[in-house]
């Protein structure tokens, strides 16, 4: 009887382990990115008046005005960057507490994290190295900071919380590289905006197979996907999917740049 009740009690206790694993893996595929909390910081300016010197960066985005991010950017600090996890997402963010820097009646700006903002270990944290870890910090691309601060600042406090992304049109996939090692540049990412997790599935050989995040938002595999019509899966960091059926065609070339039909909301 003993003997019985102890693999009853096995067959439960591995039942539940199932079950508890399967809703670990349940991921959202609708709703939508929920604001976050607001929090304090500080923010600073790069680049030129017109967007110049902030287009690039350490996310691999090559023109951010072209890829659906515009000069409405910022260079982020080290924590929020996060190894590149951090690239794409939104922040709202507002100047406050600061009568002479603020500008006057400026309503909060919303901005993308296209850059790293590199910590200045030479300078103190609080006189220079506003990159500095653990500092949480948003060096705005020029045009942006002149929205809600004065340039004579320099440096401002604001407020600021992660908002969804909105953009316009599809989820856009640009492949470099070479036959044997392909780059997939994931970008004009709506909802959470940042990307977690990146599979990918050919209509012939190639099954789902998941990228490894190089750097920034390029993702790489040695996966051979040409001749094949190609389908994306996305996860963003808030755990949801979206897959771009067959958005790139069999014919599809290294460094052009295709667009899904959907996107994140």
């Amino acid at each position: 009887m003993s003997c019985t009740w102890a693999s009853r009690r096995l067959v439960l206790a591995l039942l539940v382990a199932l079950v508890a694993d399967a809703a670990a893996k349940v991921h959202r595929n609708h709703g939508k990115f929920t604001a976050g909390l607001w929090k304090q910081a500080h923010a600073t300016f790069y680049g030129g008046r017109d967007g110049s010197g902030t287009l690039g960066g350490a996310c691999g985005y090559k023109d951010t005005s072209k890829e659906g991010y515009g000069v409405q950017t910022v260079a982020v600090s080290t924590p929020l960057f996060d190894a590149g996890a951090g690239c794409g997402a939104c922040y709202e963010v507002k100047c406050v507490d600061s009568p002479d820097g603020c500008k006057v009646g400026a309503a909060p700006l919303v901005v993308t994290a296209t850059n790293l903002c590199p910590p200045n270990p030479g300078q103190s944290n609080d006189n220079g190295g506003w990159c500095n870890p653990p500092r949480e910090h948003f060096d705005l691309s020029m045009p942006a900071f002149l929205q809600i601060a004065q340039e004579k600042a320099g440096i401002v406090p604001i407020s600021y919380r992660r908002v969804p992304c909105v953009k316009v049109g599809g989820i856009r996939y640009t492949i470099t590289g070479n036959k044997y090692f392909n780059l997939v540049m994931v970008s004009n990412v709506g909802g959470a905006g940042d990307v977690a997790g990146l599979t990918v599935k050919g209509n012939k050989k190639v099954k789902w197979t998941p990228l490894k995040r190089n750097w920034g938002q390029e993702w790489q595999t040695s996966e051979v996907l040409t001749g094949e019509s190609l389908t994306f899966r996305v996860m963003t960091g808030d755990h949801r999917k979206a897959t771009s059926w067959h958005v790139l065609p069999p014919d599809w070339q290294f460094g052009v740049t295709y667009q899904a039909a959907k996107n994140f909301n």
